[in-house]
């Protein structure tokens, strides 16, 4: 086995899915409601979910959630892209890389996350975006790390169903072309199309928050059903009046094929 198999294999330990809690939302929004203090963020996630998605600053302000025995992961995003930036109204989709790959080693990455976005109108654009991806897929599979390559399209809040479900079945498997070894991308109504077309896994991510747990978990079942790996969620899993149990009922539906209904009520989550 390579350094990669062996990283990929504790994230999806024992061969279940895996959970992803992504806490990377002030590289582009700056604080938001939960996740002010990074440090205190951290003691949310519970020791139970895979991996936590974080921004190469914070990964040592936050480094008492992963230097123990048994910890989640870390996954640490390297390239920055202003199509995250809603607040600013941004949707050109502008790429850069904010970290190389063995500098998000040493400070402590597991998993490095490489976003790309495609079809953003503007053919030079596209081919600087798939430069910065692979550019960084190259340098982070030389160190034996794995890729999740994230497809997230522009105007992503403005789609229909069937052009996102469009957008993410074609760039979805260039993204497996382009080398990466797994997918984070957006639930489509079509999803076991997009699993299907693709040779590596796929996890779904959690998008907006939802009005209520149960929706957030039915998410992560229906993700699941439709051919999933697993599931990214960054403010349903943090969000919420207690994190550490909802995470524990998100293991047991995306792990354990637990049903949304029956999670809500094993745990008592009642928002």
């Amino acid at each position: 086995m390579t350094g990669k198999d062996i990283r990929l294999n504790r994230l999806f330990s024992n061969g279940q899915n895996a959970v992803v809690v992504a806490i990377d939302h002030g590289e582009f929004d700056g604080p938001l409601p939960g996740m002010i203090n990074m440090p205190e963020v951290i003691k949310k996630v519970d020791p139970g979910v895979s991996a936590v998605l974080l921004s190469p600053g914070m990964l040592g302000h936050c480094g008492a959630g992963f230097d123990y025995k048994g910890a989640p992961m870390s996954m640490v995003r390297i390239n920055w892209s202003t199509v995250y930036c809603f607040h600013w109204n941004y949707n050109d989709a502008n790429t850069v890389p904010a970290i190389s790959a063995a500098d998000a080693v040493a400070a402590g990455a597991d998993i490095v996350l490489v976003s790309l976005t495609l079809n953003t109108g503007i053919e030079k654009r596209d081919a600087a975006n798939v430069e910065v991806f692979c550019k960084l897929t190259a340098e982070a599979k030389k160190l034996g790390i794995p890729v999740v390559g994230e497809f997230f399209p522009t105007h992503s809040d403005k789609l229909s169903k069937e052009e996102m479900h469009e957008q993410v079945y074609r760039s979805s498997r260039i993204v497996a072309e382009l080398g990466a070894d797994l997918i984070k991308t957006f639930y489509t109504y079509k999803f076991n199309e997009v699993t299907e077309s693709c040779p590596i896994p796929i996890l779904g991510l959690g998008a907006e928050k939802t009005p209520k747990q149960i929706l957030a978990l039915e998410l992560a079942e229906k993700i699941i059903q439709g051919g999933g790996r697993g599931v990214v969620f960054g403010r349903n899993a943090i969000q919420v009046s207690d994190p550490a149990a909802f995470q524990r009922a998100l293991c047991d539906v995306v792990k354990n094929g637990v049903s949304a209904a029956v999670a809500v009520k094993e745990y008592g989550l009642k928002d």
